[in-house]
């Protein structure tokens, strides 16, 4: 496990800044069709199940709307959306979103403890790794390696995502195959409690 993360963050870490710059105030032309799911500036979507797009890493989110346009991620409520736009379009709309500011939410209380523990040390019996090897331990993520903020994402969101992931139902993108991996060693009440604590750490 962790030769394969290492890999991986060493591949991902020579290929980061691949890709042009994006141009926010381009971006921002083209949000206006994200906001009646993602909500103004993506940091307060209409539903908890969509994710915020707020600050979670421009070279992550260029990346998964790449993936999602070209029919390698599907999620169906964005079908069709951006299939018009080039890879400078996605590219800027990723750098607009980066600069938005994450709005923090309120974990469960009761989940906090396990969930922490969880996130900053794992759980060794099962072979979980701590998430803030690669998230960070405030959350914030690992741009150059396209690791997203997790700090603030909605419980529901992640949750689901990580569901997908054990469930081998998302399985395209550079770094999947250590979520798909990770996800598949943790029980329904750690994915829970990660999922809250998450949701509240700055």
């Amino acid at each position: 496990m962790k030769r394969l993360i290492a890999g991986v963050v060493l591949g991902v870490g020579l290929t980061a800044m691949a890709h042009g710059a994006g141009d926010p105030a381009a971006g921002e032309q083209n949000a206006a069709v994200c906001a009646s799911c993602h909500g103004q500036g993506g940091g307060q979507p209409m539903m908890a199940v969509y994710p915020k797009l707020s600050g979670i890493g421009e070279r992550y989110l260029y990346e998964q709307l790449v993936d999602i346009r070209d029919g390698d991620r599907v999620v169906p409520e964005m079908t069709g959306l951006l299939t018009a736009m080039s890879d400078q379009d996605l590219q800027n709309l990723a750098a607009y979103y980066n600069q938005q500011t994450m709005v923090v939410g309120q974990a469960d209380p009761e989940l906090v403890e396990q969930g922490q523990a969880l996130y900053r040390g794992g759980n060794m019996a099962s072979g979980v790794p701590a998430c803030a090897a690669c998230h960070s331990p405030r959350g914030t993520g690992n741009e150059p390696a396209g690791y997203p903020a997790l700090g603030g994402q909605t419980a529901e969101y992640v949750v689901k995502q990580l569901n997908a992931y054990r469930a081998g139902e998302r399985a395209g993108g550079s770094t999947s195959a250590i979520m798909m991996d990770v996800a598949s060693r943790l029980t329904d009440a750690e994915i829970e409690a990660v999922a809250n604590y998450v949701s509240g750490l700055n």
